[in-house]
């Protein structure tokens, strides 16, 4: 899925103004400023105000630069995804219909307000909210697979465990029930939610917390319905369920769920039985559209990891993360883009996501390298970085001993240009020699791994192993893929590169088929290399690569 919370239109200028560029003429008249002939809808007659020629050449360019960013978000969704945009007053219906245009009305799920606090600065209303415009790729697919996007109910992990703990605690069952019942009231302050608190007893054969809510008479007149139950003092048939209908399970699975404890009597005959509903079956709820949550606890948490006040309006972690959670249907395995990342909050959620529920999640950030001024920070994008350092290992500090590993490490690149030499085409006839050696000046061995991982279709997150032979790196990613970028690599040199491949890779042989990359112009003469494929093709290396 794919989380964005993109600039706010603010009327000022933005970063993201991409290479192309268009006059003021030009924005006026693609806001329908300019009639045919060119001229100004100003002036007398005219009924556009100068202050509405002005806004809507500003909206014009906020949407230019959101739209081609949508369509690309919409190609990199898989077909069950979904993404989440935030936004506020000032662009959200436009962006409604954008985001319509882009991945179609049909596939619009829910408008969310999330209500952050109150201005009561404001001369008329308090407009402390925001939203979250939420879409699918195919709203189709995610229907034919069944889905339904569900959370778990506000305090109920915690109470059912105090339960279990309450439960095995007592040897009095009446005292046990007592106990618990004292705590829900403590989790009623916490902010329980009333469809969790109302179940209120503990079942008397297992601990488990429950409420009698479930109705046991049948929807429909039915002859398996027909019959009496017995309250277990008085012996007398208990009163039927109004309207005759009869009961909704037969008689056998009466008896058998009377005997497992599963119906709850009234004081005598005269009250109609209900059935049992447990807490650990009905954890989960559907999520509102609407909700409050102060917005200022966002900014307090970052600075209080940061040290230091330098990131205006976060986005609160926790709020991203149920969220995320939510459109992803908690699948542990997911994939989360955010191609604004900000401080990083989309990362810090997926890591808090991963701490909860030993998930592993994975997020990809991006963020342009934005010029600030404040504390020890260059860029935004190095404010991203330490924020993900920070809260990594805050999380990792506050996990319990015996917990599973939190993976809370990341890899952060920086977009450049090709490390192999381009031909701008401009000379009239082609250098040899200076085209001996293809590679950029100044780049890597690290440089030309990455553009060979992304060539190859390498996943960038596989695991990565280095080694130092014949005086350069030998990189082993999980065995499939071998590279090696030395240079002046002679007859002898190739050999003992070769040897040092075929033991590394014997150490852990896999069945997949292993790619081996150089450097095309590593090796001192065509004997080096020959000798070093031989070696290599003897050893069942299936393939030699160059670059």
């Amino acid at each position: 899925m794919i989380y964005i919370d993109p600039p706010y239109n603010t009327g000022n200028d933005f970063i993201y103004d991409d290479k192309r560029t268009t006059s003021q003429a030009e924005h006026e008249t693609a806001a329908g400023q300019r009639d045919d002939e060119g001229a100004l809808q100003t002036g007398a007659g005219s009924d556009r105000a100068q202050d509405r020629k002005a806004g809507a050449s500003l909206h014009t360019k906020w949407l230019s630069m959101m739209y081609p960013r949508l369509l690309v978000a919409h190609h990199l969704l898989k077909e069950t995804g979904a993404i989440i945009v935030a936004i506020d007053d000032t662009e959200h219906a436009r962006l409604k219909l954008l985001m319509d245009r882009v991945f179609g009305a049909e596939n619009f799920i829910a408008n969310i307000v999330w209500q952050g606090g109150r201005k009561n600065d404001s001369r008329y209303i308090s407009v402390g909210h925001d939203y979250m415009l939420i879409y699918v790729k195919n709203e189709g697919a995610l229907r034919q697979a069944e889905t339904r996007w569900r959370e778990k109910k506000p305090g109920v992990d915690e109470i059912l465990a105090r339960a279990s703990q309450i439960w095995l605690s007592h040897e009095d069952k009446a005292a046990a029930n007592e106990a618990y019942k004292k705590f829900l009231k403590s989790m009623a302050k916490k902010g329980a939610t009333a469809g969790v608190l109302r179940f209120a007893n503990l079942d008397e054969a297992t601990g488990r917390p429950y409420n009698a809510d479930r109705d046991l008479s049948a929807p429909n007149l039915r002859a398996s319905g027909n019959y009496d139950i017995y309250h277990p003092v008085t012996k007398k048939a208990v009163t039927r369920p109004q309207g005759g209908s009869g009961w909704r399970m037969t008689e056998e699975s009466a008896r058998q769920m009377m005997e497992e404890g599963l119906i709850v009597f009234g004081e005598d005959e005269t009250k109609v039985p209900r059935g049992k509903i447990f807490l650990d079956e009905m954890s989960n709820q559907v999520a509102e559209s609407v909700f409050s949550q102060e917005r200022t606890t966002a900014g307090t948490a970052l600075v209080k990891l940061l040290g230091e006040d330098i990131f205006p309006f976060p986005k609160d972690a926790n709020i991203v993360a149920r969220w995320l959670d939510i459109a992803t249907g908690s699948n542990p395995n997911a994939l989360i883009l955010d191609f604004f990342a900000g401080s990083g909050s989309t990362g810090h959620a997926v890591m808090n996501l991963n701490a909860a529920d030993g998930g592993s999640r994975r997020y990809i950030l991006a963020q342009l390298d934005e010029p600030v001024s404040v504390g020890s920070y260059s860029t935004i994008a190095d404010i991203t970085r330490e924020r993900l350092r920070r809260a990594g290992a805050q999380i990792t500090s506050t996990q319990i001993p015996d917990a599973a590993k939190i993976d809370t490490g990341f890899r952060s690149y920086r977009l450049a240009s090709s490390n192999v030499k381009a031909w701008d085409g401009t000379a009239d006839q082609l250098d040899l020699l200076e085209a001996v050696d293809n590679l950029v000046t100044g780049r890597t061995t690290d440089d030309l791994l990455v553009e060979t991982m992304l060539r190859l279709g390498v996943d960038l997150t596989t695991p990565l192993e280095t080694r130092q032979v014949a005086g350069s790196t030998l990189y082993n990613l999980a065995g499939t893929l071998f590279a090696y970028f030395g240079a002046d690599i002679s007859v002898e040199r190739a050999s003992e590169v070769a040897k040092a491949l075929v033991a590394w890779r014997d150490e852990d042989p896999g069945d997949a088929d292993t790619t081996v990359v150089v450097r095309d112009t590593g090796f001192v003469d065509s004997a080096a290399k020959l000798n070093f494929a031989a070696a290599l093709e003897q050893a069942g290396f299936t393939t030699l690569r160059s670059i």
